[in-house]
């Protein structure tokens, strides 16, 4: 059936733009959305992409176009900065060139002219191709022949041009082969490192709001965070009350909590620098690198127990956390302000493939917020990990440790109340269970693909342990007093949702580590046009974001200990949701945009986003 009312139908083969360059493939129009606008085309290697109108044009039109551009422009100096499927990394290079060259040698078959396109094929890849194609059928070995021939001369005479470059001198035979072959592997670097684009593009849109809301975020957060506090001290916490009057100026600085927090951070970094437990790849770069991590974080929360019982034995006041969190947290504001603005400095002498594709806007106040740099290190320590993982979240069931304590001196009791006791111990399993399965957070989104800047920084240093503590701080001065069946019904729904949790996030990090993995063979998928799978049983075939599911429930039993008297306990509920509600829609445009009609399919077999039956 042919589509009404557009200039290109179903089936029509064309030239169609590979976003973020100047490229053109040949591609085959599979469709077109009214309501976005967009012809969704498949390329000759499998990929399958939306493009608008103006990326698209017919053979006809491309060819007088390319022509027009050969006379002022030489073949062999015409690159491109942005990746392509002609050009990827090295484990591919072999197949795409392959691709590319059959697509280039179709297009002129088909027009019978020597027509020469925008899809241009370097000596290596050439060479390559037809090394590939020789292993085929009878015709592609003839066209594999030619391109081999071709691929000769123009190394032959780029290896001429790049004598003084490479220090290469031409000998009779074995010289030659020589200067080809390191010429050759010099060009592979280049193609491997020209692969990551130097910007973000239309494929990579800004998150939180773009640049605009680069600024407002920069200004909320640290707004947020203090009026929480504010209102939790007051005497009855009601949003009706609000604003909470301010504190004098001196209130909000301490010298004694700046050093008590830079001796904790500390104090985490010489446990993590440690050789102590296990060396962990990351997931492959853009580059095709894998990172080592020393995951010992279980290590670290276990010795920083003992650290803190030894200090409390030797009669360290950890009530002074509770009777001093303000100044605390203006002091961990100020270190991750310092450590943003160091991240972003080191950043600008970064090499492009280091850099993160969602913070590399060329926006200064947004890529500061986002993080410019994917993995910043020094040496082997890599900060975005360490912080992510040691000095915020073991910091966090610090403190509660000592929000148990003032509860039990302001109201003189011998234990802590039973909301106490369960919001401390919910919380430190939470925190456990990421710890003992450390290695798992090495595929998250915040590892695999942010970059490390405010965002990150103000998070794990001042906004999870500063808000997630909340319903221990209210517990404080609004004790709240359960039954033990209620006691009971809320550790259930702890349990079943820590459940899911954790079963589901093992399922997802498995088989992203290792899908061919026999014990993983039970599991139902979808394939894509991208080579990767969608994972459609288990968990993931009951709802589309199980993890959420299990985070929903936690985040609920972490709430009802603290009751319904007042809303602000309920805040990290609200949150959450909020969160989920903007990871989803995220995940929903992503995974769109790069699985095409996979995800289709996808959706029609999952139905349910994060509750079954109801979202």
């Amino acid at each position: 059936m042919r589509m009404p009312s557009v200039k290109y139908q179903r089936g029509d083969k064309v030239m169609g733009r590979w976003p973020g360059s100047s490229l053109y493939y040949e591609v085959k129009v599979q469709g077109f959305d009214i309501t976005s606008q967009l012809y969704t085309v498949i390329y000759k290697d499998g990929t399958e992409l939306e493009l608008k109108e103006p990326d698209i044009k017919s053979f006809s039109g491309f060819q007088t176009r390319s022509r027009s551009r050969s006379r002022s422009r030489s073949p062999g100096r015409r690159r491109s900065r942005s990746r392509s499927p002609g050009r990827t990394t090295r484990r591919s290079s072999s197949r795409t060139a392959a691709v590319a060259a059959a697509a280039v040698t179709e297009s002129s078959l088909s027009s019978n002219k020597d027509t020469k396109m925008e899809v241009r094929l370097g000596p290596l890849q050439q060479t390559m191709a037809a090394e590939n194609n020789s292993n085929n059928k009878h015709e592609e070995n003839d066209m594999a022949n030619k391109v081999n021939e071709k691929a000769e001369a123009e190394m032959e005479a780029e290896s001429e041009r790049n004598q003084g470059r490479y220090n290469l001198r031409r000998r009779k035979d074995d010289g030659g082969a020589k200067a080809a072959a390191v010429l050759a592997e010099q060009q592979e670097k280049e193609v491997i490192k020209e692969a990551a684009p130097p910007v973000a593009t239309l494929a990579t849109p800004l998150d939180f709001g773009g640049k605009i809301g680069a600024y407002l975020w920069l200004l909320f957060l640290p707004s947020w965070v203090l009026f929480l506090v504010f209102q939790v001290n007051l005497e009855d916490p009601s949003l009706l009350n609000f604003p909470p009057p301010l504190p004098p100026l001196e209130a909000f600085w301490d010298v004694k909590a700046l050093g008590f927090v830079i001796l904790w951070i500390l104090f985490q970094a010489l446990l993590y620098v440690l050789p102590i437990g296990k060396l962990s790849e990351g997931m492959p770069l853009r580059s095709g690198e894998r990172l080592k991590y020393r995951t010992n974080g279980f290590f670290a929360i276990m010795v920083s127990a003992v650290a803190v019982a030894v200090a409390v034995h030797q009669g360290v006041d950890l009530i002074y956390i509770h009777s001093h969190f303000l100044q605390l947290a203006v002091a961990s504001f100020l270190i991750s302000v310092l450590l943003s603005v160091y991240l972003y400095a080191r950043s600008r002498y970064a090499a492009p493939e280091q850099l993160a594709q969602g913070g590399n806007s060329g926006n200064v106040v947004y890529d500061f917020f986002k993080g410019h740099e994917l993995n910043p290190r020094i040496k082997d320590f890599d900060l975005k990990f360490f912080c992510e993982m040691r000095p915020g979240l073991i910091g966090w069931c610090l403190i509660n440790f000592a929000l148990a304590l003032a509860e039990m001196k302001l109201h003189h009791l011998d234990a802590p109340s039973y909301s106490m006791i369960l919001v401390n111990v919910f919380q430190l399993l939470y925190v456990v269970d990421g710890l003992w399965n450390e290695e798992a957070i090495l595929t998250t989104m915040d590892l695999m693909h942010d970059g490390f800047g405010f965002m990150l920084a103000f998070g794990d240093l001042v906004w999870v342990p500063f808000t997630y503590t909340l319903q221990a701080y209210y517990l404080v001065s609004h004790p709240n007093s359960l039954s033990l069946p209620v006691v009971g019904a809320i550790v259930t729904l702890k349990l079943l949702g820590f459940y899911i949790f954790r079963k589901s996030n093992s399922e997802k990090n498995a088989f992203r580590r290792d899908p061919s993995d026999p014990q993983l063979s039970h599991l139902k998928t979808i394939p894509t046009a991208t080579g990767k799978s969608l994972l459609v049983s288990g968990w993931w075939g009951v709802v589309r974001h199980p993890n959420y599911l299990g985070d929903l429930m936690m985040a609920l039993a972490w709430s009802l200990p603290c009751g319904f008297s007042h809303l602000l306990p309920w805040y990290y509920m609200i949150y959450f949701i909020i969160l989920l509600v903007h990871r989803d829609s995220r995940d929903m445009r992503d995974c769109r945009r790069k699985y095409g009609s996979a995800w289709d399919e996808y959706c029609r077999t999952v139905r349910y986003r994060i509750i079954p039956r109801v979202y």
